[in-house]
């Protein structure tokens, strides 16, 4: 089930949140528990049961490290086993099968492949909650001895499929003590709309251009074309990621939660390390607190940063997904940041602002067709490589046109959404709003929700005549 989907916005949601106020405080957890399954388990009933194995085994490590504070050995292998069962559980569903088929693609072999379908989202709920042992481990939070708890705080339906990841103790004070006031539901009910409009008004519609290019022929592109359909999944994943975290947060508020933001921007960075910590916060943060920093960070001189950082940006391009695509985009990072932080870095700072927004921003387009323009089930790295090597190609027009026909009629026909994508991912309607609300007269201040009520009506009404509804990150 995903959030824009008249089952969730028409059923699932208005039920959950109706028997959630009515319950008391202290059946709450259980209705978020009781919600986060039936959520889940709508597509996929059987895997139910992988995010049921993971909570249970870090729940009881987290008892057993919290009753033997004094037995070091004890509390350290009871951190192994959630790390390598929750690692194991990542790597078999997530992984084995494209280890079997470079195994057999490169070496000639025919190990058979179990095909195992990827249950959805399972690269963050066990980030989610594996952050548990380790942050009680550390003695950075306190036990959660209510097992009924504990699953809530893992089966949280709003974030459970597609983040932000939110760890323990970004919610510790509230899985038990929570307050909800009316401003918190109507500002979560505002955030979450203005997300579905995100996503299902500008991803969806922005994406159908991608969805086109990328079925053509790339050793046929005009540069044009190229260009435009990069910048079209460039639009699509940040609006479509970006709209989920702002559903998500909105439904945590109208539920008496805070969740952290996972998204400041990322568009109108200087820098490639200034755009990942604007993009995909809580990862980001996940990376830094429990590999990069554990590892040494910057601690051990530049050649050991530079390792830690060239080793933390592979891992972050292998959890986004089994390619060798990934591999290369999340080492492909690795560098633009290891080249910043040696002496890019200082040029930026120095140099007038549109050019290092400019760089910026090429290199990280660059970065998605890395990301997204290998066809799917490509398993050979000399393909993945090949596909993205002509696809760039094509981008500085070596396939010896610049503009023809086809790229004329797409900026026709996707001129207007391109400007609102432009617009719409930059902070000026953000200043707007705050603007409106710290100096216009309260009059004005009634648009917001009219406002609200044209995107929810425009939105729902999208939904019911299109087909094309995907999630990105459900993928992931």
């Amino acid at each position: 089930m995903v959030f824009s989907s008249l089952t969730f916005l028409f059923a699932f949601l208005p039920i959950t949140l109706i028997l959630y106020y009515l319950v008391p405080k202290k059946a709450k957890n259980v209705v978020i528990l009781i919600s986060g399954l039936v959520f889940y388990a709508w597509g996929e009933p059987v895997y139910v049961l992988v995010m049921i194995l993971s909570t249970f085994i870090d729940y009881t490590a987290g008892r057993i490290i919290d009753k033997y504070d004094d037995r070091p050995k004890v509390r350290t292998a009871c951190l192994l086993v959630s790390l390598i069962m929750n690692i194991g559980l990542l790597a078999t569903f997530k992984y084995l099968g494209f280890i079997i088929e470079a195994l057999n693609a490169g070496f000639g072999l025919a190990i058979p492949n179990p095909n195992l379908p990827l249950p959805i989202g399972i690269s963050f709920f066990t980030f989610q909650s594996m952050s548990y042992t380790i942050d009680l481990y550390r003695r950075h939070i306190k036990v959660q001895k209510n097992a009924a708890s504990f699953m809530a705080f893992v089966t949280l339906f709003p974030q459970i499929v597609a983040g932000p990841i939110v760890r323990y103790e970004d919610i510790q004070n509230e899985i038990d003590e929570r307050t909800i006031t009316e401003k918190m539901v109507g500002d979560g009910i505002s955030r979450f709309i203005v997300g579905l409009g995100k996503k299902v008004l500008i991803a969806n519609n922005i994406g159908l251009l991608w969805t086109e290019i990328k079925a053509l022929d790339y050793g046929e592109l005009s540069a044009v074309t190229a260009w435009l359909g990069i910048l079209a999944f460039t639009f699509q994943i940040y609006f479509d990621f970006s709209g989920y975290s702002d559903m998500a947060i909105g439904l945590g508020r109208m539920m008496g939660f805070h969740f952290p933001e996972n998204f400041n921007y990322p568009y109108m960075s200087h820098s490639v390390s200034e755009f990942w910590r604007r993009w995909h916060i809580t990862l980001g943060d996940w990376f830094k607190s429990y590999i990069y920093f554990p590892m040494g960070g910057s601690r051990k001189g530049l050649p050991r940063t530079i390792i830690n950082l060239l080793v933390v940006w592979t891992i972050t391009g292998i959890w986004h997904g089994a390619s060798w695509n990934f591999m290369l985009w999340g080492t492909y990072f690795g560098i633009l940041i290891v080249i910043e932080r040696l002496f890019l870095g200082k040029i930026l700072e120095k140099i007038p602002a549109f050019f290092s927004w400019l760089y910026t921003f090429v290199m990280v387009v660059f970065g998605w067709v890395l990301f997204d323009a290998v066809a799917p089930g490509t398993v050979a790295f000399g393909d993945v490589f090949g596909q993205v090597w002509t696809f760039i190609s094509a981008m500085f027009g070596a396939n010896g046109t610049f503009i023809d026909n086809t790229a004329v009629n797409y900026l026709v026909n996707y001129g207007i959404i391109f400007a609102v994508c432009i617009f719409g991912s930059s902070d000026v309607l953000k200043n707007a709003a705050e603007y409106i609300r710290k100096k216009a007269p309260t009059w004005v201040q009634y648009g917001f929700p009219v406002v609200d009520t044209v995107i929810m009506l425009a939105s729902i009404a999208y939904l019911s005549t299109s087909n094309y509804n995907p999630f990105l990150y459900f993928n992931f």
